[in-house]
């Protein structure tokens, strides 16, 4: 393999090992130029499958508007390191932790935002405890398990990491169909080389423990709404994953905000990037002016 990073990160941005008493994840990290008043920090979460990579072409539109973006891989994501085989270290009481000390590593409250099985993991982070948090943002992540449809893709995801190995299993993907739609790493951040490389970097037992988790994972939108922070609700317009009804009205039993991206679909931060990157910047803005 190439001693050349899969990935360029953003004009601007640092990749680098984010030190914490849970161990080291990799981020991208944006900070705000000279220049620009700083307005607050973002942490964002990948889905499954994905990476900090996804949320790339949020970087530049958001630190214009004062936001200073931190992507990061979750443990046994691509570049930050897991256990190959121990599935228990991926439960998601585990990773929502890892969530919580990479908050405090970044040394002030951060708006929080996850996309799919991000925004479960941010869910349940801020379930523990929401004190390193001003704000939580769900990107096309709904209020249980995935859609049937899904959940049918899942188990053939798995069903082939129990006998193959990531490289087959990649091989196999390829051959299906787009790897977006049958479980691979989603379209728009990079070639197909760039894409295979980080589908490698995933440890097996991080994809089958969150798989698991993507299908059986319980209603717990009014143990959230509970909690006292501005939440948003942001998506495409369509979703197989979650239906955008589901999503309605998961943010009106939140009191959300609720943003709705033309044009895109599962990913709408890759998809439609900039109307993303303004949507959150403006949620942001009015939680600052809010608390002021």
């Amino acid at each position: 393999m190439s001693s050349q990073p899969a990935f360029t990160p953003p004009p601007g941005a640092q990749a680098y090992p984010l030190r914490t008493p849970r161990g080291e994840f990799a981020v991208v990290d944006s900070p705000v130029p000279p220049g620009i008043e700083p307005k607050g920090v973002a942490l964002m979460l990948p889905g499954f499958t994905g990476s900090k990579e996804d949320f790339t072409l949020l970087h530049e539109p958001l630190v214009a508007r004062g936001y200073r973006v931190v992507a990061v891989d979750g443990r046994g994501q691509f570049e930050s390191d897991g256990p190959e085989d121990d599935e228990a270290a991926y439960a998601q009481d585990e990773l929502a932790r890892d969530v919580l000390v990479q908050a405090g590593a970044l040394g002030a409250p951060v708006h929080l935002v996850g996309h799919s099985l991000g925004g479960q993991i941010a869910r349940a982070a801020v379930l523990l405890d929401h004190s390193p948090f001003l704000s939580l943002t769900l990107v096309a992540s709904g209020p249980a398990q995935i859609s049937d449809s899904q959940q049918q893709r899942v188990k053939l995801l798995r069903d082939a990491l129990a006998v193959m190995s990531m490289a087959a299993v990649w091989e196999a993907i390829r051959a299906m169909g787009p790897p977006e739609e049958v479980g691979g790493p989603a379209r728009g951040i990079g070639g197909m080389e760039q894409l295979r490389r980080r589908w490698l970097g995933n440890k097996p037992a991080q994809l089958l423990a969150t798989g698991r988790q993507l299908c059986t994972e319980p209603d717990r939108v009014a143990e959230l709404a509970a909690v006292p922070l501005p939440f948003h609700v942001l998506s495409g317009a369509h979703d197989d994953t979650w239906p955008v009804t589901l999503l309605d009205s998961m943010a009106v039993r939140l009191g959300a905000r609720r943003t709705v991206i033309p044009g895109a679909e599962h990913s709408p931060n890759t998809d439609q990037p900039l109307p993303t990157a303004r949507a959150l910047a403006d949620f942001w803005d009015s939680v600052t002016k809010t608390n002021r």
